[in-house]
């Protein structure tokens, strides 16, 4: 299935707890080429399917948009994706989580280790909708099989996926360690579809040396975004030009004003809202007193007189 066409080479990865609509649509304004939602599961769309639109939050807005979903089940996943196709461009399936939550009940990057099931999987996406399906996975469990995610790539390829992330660490590594760039290189040599880097791009020369490493298509941001939807600007214009703005301090608690604003939309959690406002004042100027603050409010208007937002 045809992708959408991309604005730029970089992505905005999908995140629990960070990725919410209002994030999603302030990362676009900054150059996101693609957003994804958090990760859902499958049994959550079907039990929702009445009031789906509600559970899924996301604006017209925001495109081209992709959801992303977990869950084994093929009669559920089939009925999932049907249910989100009408709203996303493309339907994007979780082999990466490493979370033991996601893991114990054989779904994220769990799956690496069942080939028959992941094949099963894949062909039941890509035969039940008309949207471009893609797949996100980790390299392997450990250190020892971290190569698993080569089979399943082929498996990908073979049932018609159409674009392939992958975030070189094992499960075992979780979030720790540094990720394997060398990984997608093989990855990008193993088959002929487009791949997405993801994995410790902390700034836009990091970007450009996964990009001129490992040959991707597209690369991912992940943790780096959080706080600093600007770092979709810097990899864009440094791509382009060799060069790129510093944001000073004030200018990211402008960016959080604007993101407080596009909360009004939807329904997210004051919890959510708090930890951005958390990730947002990182590196200021008392900092810390400040976050230390910030976890005492109580809602949006007590938040907006600790920062000092209009």
């Amino acid at each position: 299935m045809k992708l959408p066409k991309f604005k730029s080479k970089v992505f905005l990865a999908p995140m629990a707890g960070i990725t919410d609509p209002a994030f999603r649509l302030l990362c676009q304004e900054y150059g996101a080429a693609l957003t994804t939602t958090e990760l859902t599961s499958i049994h959550a769309v079907t039990a929702r399917e009445k009031d789906l639109k509600e559970f899924i939050q996301f604006s017209k807005k925001e495109s081209p948009k992709a959801i992303q979903l977990f869950g084994s089940d093929t009669k559920l996943l089939k009925k999932a994706a049907q249910l989100v196709e009408p709203f996303f461009d493309i339907i994007d399936y979780n082999m990466g989580c490493p979370s033991p939550t996601i893991t114990k009940n054989m779904a994220g990057a769990a799956l690496l280790q069942k080939p028959e099931l992941t094949e099963n999987i894949l062909k039941t996406l890509v035969n039940s909708v008309k949207k471009p399906i893609t797949l996100k996975m980790r390299a392997g469990v450990n250190e020892k099989n971290k190569h698993l995610f080569i089979k399943i790539a082929k498996i990908a390829e073979k049932t018609g996926v159409s674009m392939l992330t992958l975030h070189p660490r094992t499960i075992k590594q979780g979030y720790s360690g540094t990720s394997d760039w060398s990984l997608i290189k093989e990855l990008k040599q193993s088959i002929n579809l487009p791949i997405v880097g993801n994995g410790d791009i902390t700034t836009p020369e990091k970007a450009k040396e996964m990009l001129e490493q490992t040959d991707c298509d597209y690369i991912m941001i992940g943790r780096a975004a959080q706080g600093n939807p600007f770092i979709f600007k810097q990899i864009n214009n440094y791509l382009k030009t060799g060069k790129y703005k510093t944001y000073p301090n004030k200018d990211k608690l402008k960016a959080f004003s604007k993101y407080l604003k596009y909360t009004k939309g939807f329904n997210i959690k004051f919890s959510a809202i708090k930890t951005h406002a958390m990730n947002f004042t990182k590196g200021s100027v008392g900092g810390k007193t400040l976050r230390e603050k910030i976890t005492k409010t109580k809602n949006i208007k007590e938040l907006k007189t600790i920062l000092r937002l209009p």
